[in-house]
């Protein structure tokens, strides 16, 4: 498993002010529940105001992560789970979420947290799901990845 050479430790977060969306697929409901849980821990803790959207799947993320930003967010925490299958719909969907997903940073000059796992099977999304007995917590990862990014693109700006 990945992980290797993560950060064990940061400072704590004050998100205070920020207001962040946390966009999340439907597919995969144990594992993307978690991924959840995990973005809700770390934006609560930091004082961040954040609300939920649910889309049908990791093909939607871009477009409403950018409606989100476009209409006033200051991040956007982006959670999705693809396992791949028997065809290239697994590759097709990953790279349209990811190069999606980036594009929206790019363009909007604001953070994509970016929480959506590709797996090869469901277990490696519940070892990343942060539930109980997971190794990692994906989605309290790419909770604090974009509030660090909007503090830092805050005070370059400043």
């Amino acid at each position: 498993m990945s992980g290797t050479g993560s950060p064990q430790a940061h400072e704590p977060i004050d998100g205070t002010g920020l207001s962040v969306v946390v966009i999340a697929g439907t597919w995969h409901d144990a594992i993307t529940d978690g991924l959840i849980a995990g973005a809700q821990r770390t934006l609560d803790a930091a004082g961040a105001t954040w609300s939920l959207v649910r889309v049908a799947g990791a093909f939607e993320l871009p477009v409403v992560s950018r409606a989100a930003l476009d209409g006033g967010a200051d991040a956007v925490v982006a959670l999705g789970v693809i396992i791949r299958g028997g065809t290239p719909h697994f590759e097709y969907i990953s790279a349209a979420a990811t190069d999606g997903l980036t594009r929206v940073a790019l363009d909007t000059g604001k953070p994509v947290g970016f929480g959506v796992l590709t797996l090869d099977d469901e277990q490696q999304g519940l070892d990343r799901a942060g539930l109980a007995g997971s190794k990692e917590d994906k989605g309290a990862e790419a909770a604090d990845a974009a509030l660090r990014t909007a503090l830092t693109l805050r005070a370059l700006r400043a």
